[in-house]
Parts: structure tokens; C-alpha cells; sequence
């Protein structure tokens, strides 16, 4: 078992299976050092997290949502890398939030995939990042998010 794997189970977490593509693109792209991966939507084991900011959903469920998304990242990282111990780094997370105009909250629903992402790579997984509002996303989702790893 790899050492991020161990943090995984440790932090009672379970990877989901890598999302296929919802359309024409890949779920990754590594490019020499970087592995690029595809904007992953909030979804989970009873299907998608969906609702707007501001409007059907609060900042806890937001960040719970974006958590679902980070979760979802690591497993398109596992599925290109095969060990999650070849994660160098985490650059950049870029993540979309379904919003209400006048909400303004977008980094703390954000922080859930941040928060994550340093809970299992540890100071490898701090990272540079975006959150921006959307006014719709795919499917209704209230989260997407895109990251950049680096490769060991």
C-alpha cells in the first residue's frame, strides 16, 4: 500500500472510481512533469450534488461538495499515475461554484477540496488555486473543479 493510499484509509476515506468523460475530452493529460486533469463535477455514491449557492445550498454543503470533487481528482491522479506516491505536488486547483449573484463565499466552499488536498498529500498538497462564481454548471452541479499535479 502507498503512503498516500495509507493516508487515505487512515483519514477514512475511499476514492471513488475515476469518472469517465462526459463529452469530448480526456478525464487527464500528463505533459512532462504536470498531470492535467479535467474539470471533476460534485457527485457522489447517490449520484449528483446539485443546487445553487446562495439559493438551495449553504457554504458547509458547498464545501462538502467541492470535497467530492478533490476526491474525484485524486482518483483520475491515481487512475494516470497508478501510485498516488508519484505526486510531487499539488499546483493549482481551479474551482467553479453554482452561485447566486450576490453570493460571495466562493474560497471557503473551495477550501473543502483545499482543505482535502492538504489532509492527504500533507505540504505537498498546498497549493496555488481560483474560486470563482458560476451561474450555471453542467447537469445543475454546484461544484467543479480542475487541478494540476506535479510528478515524482
Amino acid at each position: 500500500m502507498s503512503k498516500i493510499d495509507a493516508r487515505l484509509a487512515e483519514l477514512s476515506l475511499t476514492l471513488p472510481a475515476a469518472p469517465a468523460p462526459a463529452a469530448n475530452y480526456v478525464p487527464y493529460v500528463q505533459s512532462g512533469a504536470q498531470l492535467f486533469v479535467s474539470g471533476q463535477i460534485s457527485a457522489d455514491a447517490n449520484g449528483l450534488v446539485t443546487g445553487k449557492l446562495g439559493a438551495d445550498l449553504d457554504v458547509t454543503e458547498g464545501a462538502a461538495a467541492a470535497q467530492l470533487c478533490a476526491l474525484s481528482l485524486i482518483a483520475q491522479a491515481k487512475a494516470a499515475l497508478g501510485d498516488l506516491d508519484r505526486v510531487a505536488r499539488v499546483v493549482k486547483l481551479v474551482g467553479f461554484v453554482n452561485s447566486t449573484a450576490d453570493f460571495t463565499d466562493q474560497p471557503k466552499v473551495i477550501n473543502g477540496a483545499s482543505d482535502l488536498m492538504v489532509q492527504v498529500f500533507g505540504e505537498a498538497g498546498r497549493h496555488a488555486r481560483s474560486a470563482v462564481s458560476a451561474a450555471s454548471l453542467p447537469m445543475g452541479v454546484a461544484v467543479e473543479i480542475e487541478a494540476i499535479f506535479e510528478i515524482a
